[in-house]
């Protein structure tokens, strides 16, 4: 079971984040999408091939948490599809096995009484514009070694769980655990994930307190241990997703003082 870093803001330079990855013994960088340094035009596959070689490392690709291939506007779900599938063929250029990516909840009016999200009122647009994701994203894909992995952040709204599973009806995506979130929403997202638990294959970890998350591993009250047997079972990677370099030294100090065997 691997275990990587994500890219830190304290680490801008690729061969700095790629440097700690090695020295703390991990197996691979997450590079973030939301970064100006990690965007598709930006990233020069050779400069990153010679990285992961000189390091002995490998990446994940966490796509722009912003990605809406939902939005009404055609011009700007175009632009979130050409995203994606720019995305791929990096991934397929550079092996990297996993894109990971947030479910945007779109926009709400604000009513007297609650919120109403645009994507419930006309859903069936919504579910439409996810399908063609899926297919644009697979065929793109194109039966390569790259999985597209959904992870949860704020819970999960009906009609994000239904377009989930039109996704995951697609082989080329999966399921992303992230614990720390889950943890700060009080566990609503851990219910909809272990019903598809076959479809695991990457976890974000962090410790959380509260409602406070990305905190180092040990340092909150999230059972760290049951997700990592959790993460073991599917062999899953797991990014230590901390965002400080001294939250994953400790983190990394954690995880080995209660599994030697890392």
């Amino acid at each position: 079971m691997d275990l990587g870093m994500p890219a830190l803001i304290e680490l801008p330079e690729l061969a700095d984040c790629a440097g700690l990855c090695r020295e703390l013994g991990l197996q691979f960088v997450e590079l973030n999408m939301n970064l100006p340094q990690y965007q598709t035009g930006r990233m020069e596959p050779a400069v990153f091939r010679e990285a992961a070689v000189q390091y002995g490392i490998y990446y994940t690709l966490h796509l722009d948490e912003n990605l809406n291939a939902g939005d009404f506007n055609p011009h700007v779900a175009g632009a979130w599809l050409r995203t994606a599938e720019e995305a791929v063929a990096l991934a397929k250029e550079l092996r990297i096995p996993v894109l990971n990516m947030h479910m945007s909840r779109g926009v709400y009016f604000t009513m007297p009484e609650k919120k109403v999200f645009l994507f419930d009122v006309y859903r069936e647009k919504y579910l439409e514009s996810m399908i063609t994701f899926r297919d644009r994203c697979e065929d793109a894909i194109d039966g390569a070694d790259v999985k597209i992995c959904v992870e949860n952040s704020d819970g999960y709204t009906d009609f994000q769980i239904q377009a989930l599973d039109l996704l995951l009806e697609s082989p080329a995506f999966a399921l992303t655990y992230d614990i720390g979130h889950d943890h700060s929403i009080g566990g609503r997202d851990g219910p909809v994930i272990l019903r598809r638990e076959e479809r695991l294959a990457h976890f974000h970890f962090h410790d959380a307190r509260g409602g406070d998350c990305h905190l180092p591993l040990g340092s909150g009250e999230a059972d760290l241990q049951k997700y990592y047997h959790l993460a073991k079972a599917h062999r899953s990677r797991i990014v230590l997703e901390t965002k400080t370099v001294q939250g994953l030294r400790q983190s990394v100090e954690w995880l080995r003082a209660k599994f030697p065997v890392l």
